[in-house]
C-alpha cells in the first residue's frame, strides 16, 4: 500500500491539532491555504515540500492509516496508542502536547458508596474499550464496556451505565454534568508515530523526519 513516490503525515482534528501547528512549523512543514479555511471540505492537502502531503482524520483514524501503511507517519495520543496497540506502529518521539488524562468517573451522588474493594463486575460507558478492560481486570473486576464514541457524561444519568472512562483534561465538563473523577488510568499526551515498513523501506527519509520532530519538541 505504500506509495514511495508522496509521504503522507495523517494529523488529528480537535484538541491536538492547534498545539501542533506550531510543531510543523518549526519542522518545516506548512499545509497550504486550504488546510486553514473552514470552509474546505478537503482532506488531503499539499505542502511547501514537495513529496509530503498531510491528511487531516479523527484522532482513531490516525493510528489506523498510519498502521495500514495509507500514511507514512502520524501524530496521536498515547490513549489511541495503547488502545490499538498496533504492532505496525512506532511511536519514536513524544511530542510534548495534548497533555491530558485517561480517567474514570462516576456521579457526584455515589461518591460515598464508591468501594473498588467491594466491586466484582462494573458496567462502563468508554470510548477505550480495551484499556477500559485491562485497568479493571487488574483489579479482578469483570467490565461489561459500552461503546459510545461521545457524549460520555450523559451515560449515567440516562442509566446507560454508573461509570464512564473518558479523556480529562480540566474536569469543567465532569463538573457541569454532575460527575467526578475518581481513578486515573494513564497520563496522556501525543507522539509521532512510524510505520515500521516505512521505516525498513525508506530508513533515510523516516530517519530525517523523526530526526526533525525530535529537535524541534518545545520542553
Amino acid at each position: 500500500m505504500m506509495n514511495k513516490d508522496k509521504l503522507i503525515l495523517a494529523v488529528p482534528k480537535g484538541r491536538i491539532l492547534k498545539e501542533l501547528l506550531p510543531l510543523l512549523k518549526r519542522c518545516g512543514i506548512e499545509p497550504e491555504a486550504a488546510f486553514s479555511d473552514p470552509a474546505s471540505r478537503l482532506l488531503q492537502f499539499k505542502t511547501n515540500i514537495d513529496n509530503l502531503d498531510i491528511i487531516r482524520v479523527r484522532a482513531f483514524d490516525v493510528a489506523t492509516f498510519t498502521a495500514f501503511g495509507a500514511a507514512h507517519l502520524g501524530v496521536v495520543g498515547s490513549d489511541v496508542i495503547d488502545e490499538f496497540d498496533y504492532s505496525e506502529l512506532y511511536a519514536p518521539v513524544d511530542l510534548n502536547i495534548g497533555h491530558c488524562r485517561l480517567s474514570v468517573a462516576i456521579p457526584d451522588e455515589s461518591l460515598e458508596n464508591q468501594d473498588p474493594a467491594t466491586l466484582s463486575h462494573v458496567r462502563v460507558a468508554t470510548k477505550y474499550p480495551n484499556l477500559t478492560r485491562r485497568h479493571f481486570a487488574a483489579q479482578n473486576i469483570q467490565t461489561e464496556c459500552i461503546k459510545l464514541n461521545g457524549a460520555m457524561e450523559i451515560a449515567p444519568s440516562l442509566g446507560l451505565a454508573k461509570r464512564i472512562v473518558d479523556l480529562v483534561s480540566t474536569g469543567s465538563t465532569l463538573k457541569a454534568n454532575g460527575l467526578s473523577e475518581v481513578e486515573k488510568i494513564i497520563d496522556i499526551s501525543a507522539h509521532l508515530v512510524v510505520n515500521r515498513t516505512a521505516l525498513k523501506t525508506q530508513p533515510e527519509t523516516m530517519k530525517h523526519w523523526i530526526s526533525s520532530f525530535r529537535n524541534n519538541v518545545q520542553r
